[in-house]
């Protein structure tokens, strides 16, 4: 009888470690593979070449927007007026709203990076001349870029955050796979020790 129930229980547990397996798995598929080239790609960054594309755009704030700046508070960070937001995403399809700029008696400078590039936009206080400059430096810089987090926005880290925890899903629910199928494989637990032990070797002999 006992035999019977620990046959049962094993089952249950077979059955759903190996769907929570497959399913993790199929959920960071994709992504996995996305992390694991790039990955590869960040670790070879210097031998990668990689040309940088710059775009320049210039513009002329009416009169009146100018006026807005040149009598806006002189807070060392704060996002554009409004107004002026609206004109320069019409006039040159650029989003700004609610990005902090950096005040100064001679210009309003707003940092606007990216994943793969950097970008930046300027406005003369006296003037009202806008410049805008967009460096784009290629799709591995791109994806690297994703691959770190850097400059991707809120939402993107949140998905790295959920990949991470389907991650740990998969290698754990493999990891008690491993054990439960271990008594037949007299080689799972010396090649889970060897991924253990490669890495601690490498970090002790070569990494200073």
């Amino acid at each position: 009888m006992s035999d019977v129930a620990d046959q049962k229980r094993r089952a249950f547990w077979l059955k759903h470690l190996h769907q929570w397996h497959w399913v993790s798995a199929s959920i960071c598929l994709i992504s996995m593979l996305l992390f694991a080239l790039t990955g590869i790609t960040l670790n070879h960054a210097a031998q990668i070449p990689a040309k940088p594309v710059v775009t320049t755009l210039e513009a002329k704030l009416p009169a009146p927007l100018l006026a807005r700046l040149k009598t806006e508070s002189d807070a060392e960070k704060e996002p554009l007026p409004a107004v002026v937001s609206d004109w320069i995403s019409e006039q040159m399809s650029l989003e700004t709203a609610g990005r902090t700029a950096e005040w100064s008696t001679d210009e309003v400078y707003v940092s606007m990076p990216r994943p793969g590039g950097d970008a930046w936009l300027s406005i003369a206080r006296d003037s009202g001349e806008v410049h805008y400059e967009r460096t784009t430096r290629g799709a591995i810089s791109f994806l690297n870029d994703l691959h770190k987090g850097r400059n991707a926005g809120p939402m993107w880290g949140w998905f790295i955050d959920v990949f991470a925890v389907a991650c740990v899903l998969f290698a754990g629910t493999g990891l008690f796979l491993l054990k439960m199928h271990s008594s037949r494989r007299p080689g799972t637990w010396p090649y889970v020790a060897l991924g253990l032990v490669v890495p601690v070797v490498v970090i002790i002999l070569f990494v200073h």
